[in-house]
């Protein structure tokens, strides 16, 4: 039995491979990501312009961001780590 070459010729093209049903559910969560995206390089745009206004007005901007991340943490947790840092700098600067 002999073989016979059966390869097509000429290009390929890929999205015979992928159902529609699947390629359409691809490019919608494409979309939604790509506007996701959009959204939230807004949304960091805002807080940048936020924090220029609280250094204009003699506020740190630094002390500004960690005061927002230590309110994202639970009231006795961070109870416990702030025991935990005075606890660790008074044993290295001793």
């Amino acid at each position: 039995m002999a073989f016979t070459d059966t390869a097509p010729t000429g290009p390929i093209d890929d999205s015979d491979a992928m159902g529609g049903v699947a390629r359409d559910h691809l490019k919608s969560f494409v979309a939604r990501i790509e506007r996701l995206e959009e959204d939230k390089a807004n949304v960091m745009a805002d807080i940048k312009e936020v924090y220029a206004e609280v250094k204009s007005m003699g506020f740190d901007p630094k002390v500004m961001r960690k005061v927002i991340s230590l309110r994202k943490i639970d009231r006795n947790e961070r109870q416990e780590m702030e025991a935990l840092l005075e606890l660790y700098l008074g044993a290295v600067e001793s």
